[in-house]
């Protein structure tokens, strides 16, 4: 289940990165907040007819919030649904694409920050060492482009976007065990509501109906698809590690524009792949064993039926796995390799 988180978190980080440059043609046919709020409605939009298909076949998931998760997904929408795209579609207004680029690095390094230092998810120096290598990976593949800074307004917005983003991927991670799909729309429809009704009050004009349906289309791959596929890898590998695989996302964008544009590959590109391939491969290859203690807990999410999950089923359970249902955990102390997943989001003794 850790090799497919490590794929749902790429294959996340290159329905994003290719969204990337489209949201940047479509700056200049409709305004900055309305863009925010087309990108996540359609997203939103989408996945919710996504649900009503996925109920009518009869393979609808049990929603299990706590009341406390209703608090962190209402703190992630607010962040990365709201405040993030905002912040992002002014500042792309007022910035080079290049030096745009170059910033939204920094979403990845927020993340790990916030990560270790305040909600305390292990860190050693192998994953600090690979986040540090796809990071300068991003810095250098964005460098190519030569960068030019014409004033601050724009760079402290994008940098404020990824601040917010950093916030909402750690706060989306105390949920991430419920139906990501739902948390997806979730996010979509109230950012992005919010988003175009606040454009449409300041005056902005509604997007006219191609550039709407091309911003949905987008929005849907780029934000909804994506954001199901990060949240289901922030299940298996926590919220620094999935940043890190997901902090690739430039990469995959240079590499369409190769593909598609025939453009030719410089130094740069080249520097950025080895430097994000030793980061990756430094990630793939963490161990990290020591004897843990896991406190009772009762949830619902995906799961097999590991050393985590030797349960019995209800009569009419399906016992295909992998299920989903509620199920308990008992307290239990024991020793093997593990990642920080939703079982595994114990303090550590300082090294």
């Amino acid at each position: 289940m850790r090799r497919r988180a490590i794929a749902y978190a790429l294959l996340s980080a290159a329905l994003f990165g290719a969204s990337t440059p489209l949201a940047k043609l479509l700056v200049g046919a409709v305004s900055p907040l309305a863009l925010a709020g087309v990108l996540y409605l359609g997203s939103g939009i989408g996945l919710a007819a996504w649900l009503g298909i996925r109920k009518l076949r009869g393979a609808a998931r049990p929603a299990t919030f706590a009341p406390a998760d209703w608090l962190w997904l209402a703190g992630a929408i607010g962040a990365g649904g709201i405040l993030g795209p905002a912040m992002l579609m002014y500042g792309l207004a007022r910035i080079d694409a290049a030096t745009a680029s170059l910033l939204l690095n920094l979403e990845a390094v927020f993340t790990a920050a916030l990560a270790w230092l305040v909600f305390r998810e292990n860190v050693d120096r192998r994953v600090f060492a690979g986040m540090a290598a796809i990071v300068a990976g991003g810095v250098v593949l964005s460098w190519e482009q030569m960068p030019q800074a014409r004033g601050l307004a724009g760079p402290v917005l994008i940098a404020g976007a990824c601040l917010a983003w950093a916030l909402d991927n750690n706060l989306t991670r105390r949920v991430s065990g419920g139906d990501a799909v739902l948390l997806a729309a979730l996010k979509g429809v109230v950012a992005g509501g919010a988003n175009l009704g606040l454009a449409l009050m300041l005056g902005a004009h509604a997007p006219a109906p191609g550039a709407l349906l091309l911003a949905g289309i987008v929005g849907l791959f780029g934000y909804g698809v994506s954001l199901v596929l990060f949240i289901m890898a922030l299940r298996e590998l926590g919220t620094a590690r999935t940043s890190a695989y997901f902090s690739v996302a430039p990469f995959f964008g240079a590499a369409l524009a190769l593909l598609f544009f025939a453009e030719r590959a410089g130094p740069a590109f080249w520097a950025a792949a080895a430097l994000m391939g030793i980061g990756v491969w430094l990630h793939l290859t963490e161990r990290h064993e020591h004897e843990h203690v896991h406190e009772p807990i009762r949830h619902s999410h995906e799961h097999v039926h590991d050393v985590h999950h030797r349960h019995a089923h209800e009569p009419g359970q399906d016992g295909r796995e992998p299920h989903w249902h509620v199920h308990e955990h008992g307290r239990l102390r024991h020793r093997h390799p593990h990642y920080p997943d939703l079982h595994h989001r114990h303090e550590h003794e300082p090294r």
